[in-house]
């Protein structure tokens, strides 16, 4: 059986992978490459392999489909707004890249808001997140969300017992009042295991384009694992209403959830394909006095490479 050191180790060789997938994954949307320019020496023929190239055409597939979806939104002027919640490491960030990745960022934007400052802090709870609430034709990714309170602050102590029960009193009925204002309420978390959120701390701190993720806090909710356990129960139970349900993505893989994840959130809106106008690009219209400057030297970038 493998020691732990070893299988750290197996951990980390296998973090860089998917790093590296991740930036292939990238250069292929923007070059036209093949998918087998994926698959190259470094990975041996076999089962690897094959999931490796079944998520790539399923990531590629799916993310098609979402930008159906985002065309849909925009010609039905639908509303969306989904949360991503889970333990530090869960992968929320991971799946919220693959959603936005080919989308239009005017149409589907990212929340992702800091602590609270001075002056948020003595505002009603909600009212900075209201701010980023979508209009017609526009879908909002939040990266944690309203849930902090029942989440971070609850363990962490940075709300007292009389904050934490007003925020179970107040959010269903704030849910239900985006449900009749017209926005579609999707709440997803990210469940991982005590041993796989272990393995992804211990990753990033060895892995040096990794250590900015972890911050104090980060390493503080290690510790209180229990307390943040009982405090997600409580969430769910008490905020799993019919107008906005939780959906518990299994998340100890990461190219699974955000396969599940995807496939899940395509599943919640009746898209249809939308015909789009036929683009033709224009002539180019040519002045027989036109005459390009140059570009004076001193301001040209080093061409190093």
């Amino acid at each position: 059986m493998p020691s732990a050191q070893d299988q750290l180790i197996h951990r980390i060789q296998r973090e860089l992978l998917d790093h590296s997938d991740e930036e292939l994954e990238l250069e292929l949307s923007e070059d036209g490459h093949d998918l087998n320019t994926l698959f190259d020496d470094h990975v041996p023929d076999g089962i690897e392999k094959d999931d490796r190239r079944l998520y790539f055409s399923e990531l590629f597939r799916l993310q098609g489909e979402l930008v159906k979806l985002q065309s849909w939104v925009v010609k039905t002027g639908h509303k969306v707004v989904i949360l991503f919640e889970g333990r530090d490491a869960a992968g929320k960030g991971g799946v919220i890249k693959r959603i936005t990745q080919r989308l239009n960022p005017r149409v589907c934007r990212v929340a992702a808001l800091p602590a609270p400052n001075d002056r948020e802090r003595t505002q009603w709870y909600f009212q900075r997140y209201v701010s980023h609430l979508p209009a017609a034709g526009e879908i909002v990714l939040f990266d944690r969300s309203w849930y902090n309170r029942a989440g971070v602050e609850k363990v962490m102590g940075f709300c007292n017992e009389y904050q934490y029960e007003e925020f179970f009193r107040t959010v269903p009925e704030f849910e239900r009042m985006l449900a009749r204002s017209g926005i579609q309420l999707i709440k997803y978390w990210f469940s991982i295991s005590d041993q796989e959120q272990h393995l992804r701390f211990l990753s990033r701190i060895h892995d040096p384009l990794k250590q900015w993720k972890l911050s104090p806090m980060d390493l503080e909710s290690r510790r209180r694992w229990e307390a943040y356990t009982k405090a997600k129960e409580i969430m769910l139970e008490r905020t799993h209403i019919a107008e906005a349900p939780w959906w518990v993505v299994q998340a100890d893989d990461k190219k699974k959830a955000r396969l599940n994840c995807i496939n899940h959130l395509l599943g919640q809106m009746p898209y249809e394909e939308v015909e789009l106008p036929q683009i033709e690009l224009p002539q180019r219209v040519r002045e027989e006095d036109y005459s390009r400057s140059p570009t004076p030297p001193e301001l040209m970038v080093p061409q190093v490479y």
